[in-house]
């Protein structure tokens, strides 16, 4: 598939955009130092713009810039994409299996539909991934000690919450602020 230039362009953009976002760090932090930020909002917007290569491009690259720009560095970048591509995925199997388009997306109903089988997906990605990866080599704690000290109902909430936020302020941006007049579909 070729590529169009502004495409890449804004691919490039939406993964600075990310990146800025990583370095202002404008969120809140949980007590066992999950955050919930704006840092994914611009792979969101990818998507809804140009399709779910460019999301995934936008994700990856996104993820690489926050590895450096981070205090958080390889692990935070890894446990943001591996937390928000669940999202882009369910997105991405609702147009092939629902044959619905980007643009359909507009309808809430469908996006409603998609962020609450990602928000259950990606729970189910990040518990384990928490308890047996990520905060073992954050805080040294073996997994039983991060299972004790850390309810997996809160894990899922917070990335609840993450997901919402980040599929509405995307939604907010390319729907209602009228950001799809350049998308590829438009």
């Amino acid at each position: 598939m070729l590529v169009k230039t502004y495409e890449i362009t804004a691919a490039a953009a939406l993964a600075s955009i990310s990146a800025v976002l990583q370095i202002l760090h404008i969120g809140w932090a949980s007590p066992w130092g999950i955050w919930i930020d704006l840092v994914a909002v611009s792979w969101i917007v990818a998507y809804f713009l140009y399709g779910g290569r460019t999301a995934l491009v936008v994700s990856l690259v996104g993820a690489i810039i926050i590895t450096f720009s981070a205090p958080s560095t390889w692990l935070g970048a890894l446990m943001k994409w591996v937390s928000t591509v669940p999202l882009i995925f369910i997105m991405i199997l609702f147009e092939k299996l629902m044959r619905i388009k980007v643009r359909e997306y507009s309808k809430l109903k469908h996006g409603i539909a998609a962020v609450a089988v990602a928000v259950v997906l990606r729970g189910l990605i990040t518990i384990p991934f928490n308890y047996y990866f990520a905060i073992p080599i954050w805080t040294g704690w073996s997994p039983a000690e991060a299972i004790e000290m850390i309810p997996w109902w809160a894990i899922f909430a917070i990335n609840a919450v993450q997901t919402a936020i980040e599929f509405s302020v995307a939604w907010l941006i390319v729907f209602r602020f009228r950001l799809n007049r350049f998308s590829a579909w438009e």
